[in-house]
């Protein structure tokens, strides 16, 4: 006669080992975070949106208005004077999300855009934004990078099984 055994212990806790390890989520958004602002600042280099398209160039009004106020030559869309934009793409990371952007007042116009006078007016009654202000979308993803993020869940997953 033969006679088999299962000893299910081993793999119990195998699996409540692997269940704690994965129910803290904040080293994977971490790794997923600093990979998304990395991509992020680098569209400011390419001046290109998350699907790939160029970013409208800046009006020749916006790069007089910078030379008049002694700002330069500052051609490339979404370079300000002080480049804050693309330096400051903040991420929080926990347990549960990543979450890329910018605390900048302006960037929710920069990244949507505006149209002339969607502020109101300033006190001399100039409208605000003083002209359209198009959309440049500097947050979010293409295709490959979400494969990408999902590559760096599967390698924290791999990792967490072989632990």
């Amino acid at each position: 006669m033969i006679e088999l055994i299962y000893n299910p212990a081993p793999l119990v806790t195998k699996l409540r080992s692997l269940s704690a390890r994965l129910a803290d989520l904040t080293p994977v958004h971490q790794d997923i975070g600093e990979q998304v602002q990395e991509w992020t600042k680098q569209r400011f280099v390419t001046g290109t949106a998350p699907d790939g398209t160029k970013w409208r160039p800046k009006q020749p009004a916006t790069i007089a208005r910078y030379k008049a106020k002694g700002d330069g030559d500052k051609l490339r869309p979404l370079i300000g004077p002080s480049g804050r934009l693309g330096k400051e793409i903040l991420v929080d990371a926990n347990r549960e999300h990543a979450e890329i952007g910018s605390n900048l007042e302006y960037s929710g116009v920069m990244q949507d855009g505006a149209g002339r006078g969607a502020f109101g007016t300033d006190k001399a009654g100039h409208p605000l934004p003083w002209g359209d202000i198009p959309a440049r979308v500097f947050i979010g993803l293409s295709d490959t990078e979400e494969r990408t993020i999902l590559e760096i869940v599967d390698e924290h997953l791999a990792d967490a099984v072989d632990e």
